[in-house]
């Protein structure tokens, strides 16, 4: 059974991997060639008041005039004086911030070369990613490890492949499939070996993102969906040319439906596994009917975190339109918030589908397989 499905999932693995050669960029991003228009830098706020925003503003608009300690850049070691408007949505900033810079070129010890544009965050960022590993390897040990190094994998495809293939001009849809595919296969088989366990679970995790897929293309065909959001729009202008903005949004469906149905395949075989283990004589219908009751409470609380993260990202939208004039019919039909609905419904429609298939792919192939002694969670089998 295990070579079986070894040999039903190696020519995707192959099509997977000529994908990302055939797709991969090969000429000059369009990110090094716009990348000296704006430069970030960073520098450290030294002095802040309130005055003018301009030389000739007398009497006019109010701003906050910063000095800035500039860390790196053209002007590094000297102090830029540059103003930030006092309005509601600009940050506040204050003597001993971090903040990075917008160099827009020109003189670099002119305040007018600069825009505060955010704080620096690296520190703190660090400090949480540490905990994070941290937590991952005290519970998992061996099997956190090696969830941490399947993690650092998918960002390299993500940056090295996806990013750069999609700038390039890459139709955006097939990148992430591609994508999505070398993650798939390399993460679940690196953290949880080669077994037919796990080959059971990137079959679910495929049929099912499959599944998604079509349903995302259909439904942001019939529902109009142009992914020309804010986000989508910024990004056309700074490219300064076009870009297939609803495989845009396609793309982003697919990948970000890929780790969440790796959790639930995951967690549908292995408990599939563990039923078979310890009660060898359930053939493989008692095996379905088993996983199955485990995993509607997995899926029924998987959709409402899936939910509930949307709604939270979207809290501001919500906010205007409990404020505002405008029905909540109508903020809920925008582009912006459609996209969200559509992205949220079809991603679980996907989740919802993997359980079943996923549950009776693993009972069918653990029916089969032999039975041996229960295994703490998360330890592969050598089957």
């Amino acid at each position: 059974m295990r070579k079986l499905l070894f040999a039903l999932l190696a020519p995707f693995a192959l099509a997977a991997l000529v994908g990302m050669v055939v797709l991969f960029p090969t000429g000059d991003s369009p990110t090094a060639v716009n990348s000296s228009l704006h430069r970030a830098v960073a520098g450290e706020v030294v002095a802040a008041q309130v005055g003018p925003c301009g030389a000739s503003d007398v009497g006019g608009d109010r701003c906050t005039v910063l000095t800035v300690l500039m860390s790196d850049g053209d002007a590094a070691g000297s102090d830029v004086r540059t103003a930030v408007p006092i309005e509601p949505s600009t940050p506040r900033f204050a003597v001993g911030d971090d903040v990075v810079m917008s160099y827009s070129g020109g003189d670099p010890l002119a305040g007018e070369s600069y825009q505060v544009v955010d704080f620096q965050r690296g520190v703190p960022l660090a400090v949480l990613a540490a905990l994070f590993a941290l937590a991952v390897l005290v519970l998992g040990r061996w099997q956190g490890l090696k969830a941490l190094v399947g993690l650092v994998l998918s960002f390299v495809v993500l940056l090295l492949f996806v990013l750069p293939a999609i700038l390039a001009g890459e139709n955006p849809l097939w990148v992430a499939v591609v994508g999505a595919g070398v993650i798939m296969f390399v993460v679940l088989y690196l953290t949880h070996g080669l077994s037919a366990r796990t080959s059971t679970a990137v079959l679910g995790t495929m049929v099912s993102l499959a599944l998604i897929g079509v349903l995302s293309a259909v439904f942001a065909a019939v529902s109009s969906l142009t992914g020309l959001d804010e986000d989508a729009t910024t990004l056309v202008g700074t490219l300064g040319y076009g870009i297939d903005t609803r495989g845009l949004l396609l793309a982003g469906i697919v990948i970000g439906a890929l780790g969440v149905l790796d959790d639930v395949t995951v967690t549908q075989t292995s408990a599939v596994w563990e039923l078979r283990a310890a009660n060898p004589g359930l053939g493989w219908r008692q095996l379905y009917a088993a996983g199955l009751r485990i995993g509607r409470d997995h899926v029924s609380s998987a959709v409402n975190t899936l939910v509930m993260a949307y709604a939270g990202a979207a809290l501001p939208v919500l906010l205007y339109s409990s404020i505002s004039g405008v029905g909540l019919g109508t903020i809920l039909q925008s582009q912006s918030i459609a996209q969200e609905i559509v992205r949220t419904l079809v991603g679980s429609i996907g989740l919802v589908a993997a359980v079943p298939v996923t549950t009776a792919l693993a009972a069918l192939v653990a029916a089969r397989e032999p039975a041996g002694p229960p295994v703490s969670p998360g330890t592969p089998r050598s089957a």
